[in-house]
């Protein structure tokens, strides 16, 4: 698999440069701080340019408690499949962001996983030509990429999420991304494509055993 060593910063200036407006980005990792870390530096680049961002996390449309833990906090199957209300992202992210849409508000949260309760988030306007950042896990999945115009897949070892996801969640998250990258493999939707792929979102994937220093995956 050929890869050329690269940094978050020049990636970003890159994808800054090339993403056309009102493009919808996923930044998918088995651990948020890394997914959170390389949409940090894409902020950063487009805002640079002058481009107007729009962000959230796949955690602002978790589906409460009771029913994510329904099979224990640390079921992989449940983490992957379960947590994530899938039509409230389509309804209120996805689809008004779409640039074939004639709705122009969204809503940047439904949920605060720190009350366990709905955040109320007031609907927004969106700026024109406009890119979204989500971040989050699995987001390469059917239900979920469709959405999206380009994904950022960040490939980690199972070392390296258990230094970062913290001891209490390392079982659960490796447990479930285990399960996504074998789905992945089998269907092909995380192969790299470069800046003009066919259908689906254009895929970057990256080698992150440290994310300061990553790899970027080449096609073909």
């Amino acid at each position: 698999m050929p890869f050329r060593p690269t940094t978050p910063a020049e990636l970003a200036r890159r994808w800054a440069r090339e993403l056309p407006a009102g493009a919808r980005v996923g930044v998918d990792g088995a651990v948020a701080a890394d997914t959170a870390w390389y949409a940090d530096h894409l902020e950063r680049a487009l805002r640079e340019e002058a481009r107007p961002v729009l962000r959230t996390d796949w955690s602002a449309f978790w589906r409460p408690r009771s029913l994510r833990l329904e099979h224990g906090r640390d079921d992989p199957d449940a983490y992957l499949a379960g947590w994530l209300d899938v039509a409230g992202l389509h309804r209120e992210v996805l689809e008004p962001l779409d640039p074939g849409s004639a709705e122009r508000s969204w809503v940047p949260s439904l949920y605060d996983p720190v009350s366990d309760r709905s955040s109320r988030a007031d609907r927004e306007a969106v700026p024109p030509g406009a890119v979204l950042l989500l971040t989050g896990s699995f987001l390469l999945r059917d239900e979920v990429r469709w959405g999206l115009d380009a994904v950022w897949h960040l490939l980690t070892s199972d070392a390296a999420v258990r230094r970062r996801a913290g001891e209490d969640e390392a079982e659960r998250v490796l447990g479930a991304w285990r399960l996504y990258c074998e789905e992945l493999a089998a269907t092909g939707a995380a192969e790299p494509t470069g800046p003009h792929p066919g259908a689906g979102p254009r895929v970057l994937v990256l080698r992150c055993e440290d994310p300061r220093r990553p790899a970027e995956v080449l096609p073909g």
